[in-house]
This record gives C-alpha cells, sequence and structure tokens, in this order.
C-alpha cells in the first residue's frame, strides 16, 4: 500500500506548488484570487510564512508531490497573534484518497507547536462540500457564512468559516509568541 509521506516544503518544491494551486485558482472556487501568481509571488508568500515559523507542508505519494498546506496568520492586527487561518490544496488527479487530512492534520499539529491557539478556515464556495467535510473531519466546527462576498466566475460566492482549538486553546492564557510587541 502507498504511504503518504508529509515534509516540510523546500524552495524546489516551488513549481508543482505554483502548478497546484494555479490549477485551483483557475479551475474552482476554494481560492478567490482571479489570476494564478508566478512561481516568484508564490516562493515569496512561502517565505513569508517561514519567516513567522509558521509550518509549510507538503504531501508525496508514490515519491511525487501531491499537495501543500500552510498556516499563516488570520489577520494581521496583534489581538489575533495566536489565531491561525490554513490553506490546503491537493493535486486535481489525488483528491479523495486521503491527502489533504493527512496534510491538515500534520499542519495542526504543526501550529500547535508554534504556540498557535485558534485555527480558521476560510472556505471559498458554500458548496464546497469536499472542503467542508476534511475540516470537520479535523474537528472544525462551522461558525458561519458569509453570504455572495466574492465574485467569480459570473456568479456570487459564498465563503463558510470553520474554527478549532488548537494547542491547549482558549483554556489557558497562551505564552506571547516572539514578535507581538510586548
Amino acid at each position: 500500500m502507498t504511504q503518504i509521506q508529509i515534509r516540510p516544503s523546500k524552495a524546489a518544491d516551488m513549481a508543482v506548488i505554483a502548478e497546484i494551486y494555479g490549477y485551483h485558482v483557475h479551475n474552482g472556487l476554494a481560492s478567490f484570487e482571479l489570476l494564478a501568481p508566478s512561481i516568484d509571488e508564490m516562493t515569496q508568500r512561502r517565505a513569508d510564512v517561514i519567516a513567522r515559523k509558521f509550518p509549510y507542508l507538503v504531501a508525496e505519494f508514490d515519491g511525487r508531490m501531491v499537495g501543500y498546506a500552510y498556516a499563516s496568520l488570520y489577520r494581521s492586527r496583534p489581538a489575533y497573534r495566536h489565531t491561525l487561518e490554513d490553506s490546503v490544496y491537493v493535486h486535481k488527479d489525488f483528491a479523495g484518497r486521503g491527502i489533504g487530512k493527512a496534510l491538515l492534520d500534520a499542519l495542526i499539529e504543526a501550529s500547535a507547536k508554534s504556540g498557535a491557539r485558534q485555527m480558521i478556515a476560510v472556505i471559498g464556495d458554500s458548496a464546497n462540500r469536499g472542503s467542508i467535510k476534511l475540516h470537520a473531519a479535523c474537528g472544525f466546527k462551522r461558525t458561519g457564512t458569509l453570504k455572495a462576498v466574492g465574485f467569480k466566475f459570473g456568479k456570487w460566492v459564498d465563503s463558510v468559516i470553520m474554527q478549532r482549538d488548537i494547542g491547549e486553546g482558549s483554556r489557558t492564557l497562551p505564552a506571547e509568541r516572539e514578535g507581538s510587541g510586548k
């Protein structure tokens, strides 16, 4: 049986990451971008995530990179510094094989180690049953739907908001994150 391998991303992964993301930008509603970013832009985005000491992971299946996930700040204002937003993308030919779940489980674990306490999923399209089901399987609860906040492919698109505790969640006070201004 083939094993899914999850590992930290490397700079050499960026061409495949940009290809996977580009497909989703141009063919789906998981991303609200209208044009796929260049490899250079994707590389800079990864560098920003890594510089903040947040996880940026890739999945390999049969020796091929088939997905990636990363955590970034949910919002930039200081009070949100313990809350991350997840992003998970799987190659179109490998959907439904457990790759997204393996990535999201590993991302949650790595994010908890970073000291974060909450994780938010902002899911493009309320009809995106796959992503909603994935997040529910990983412990996220649906907290709301933002109606018609995006416009893509000639139609209005909702965003579904899901959330889960990571690490200690809100049960204890957090240690201050490096660079938080305290």
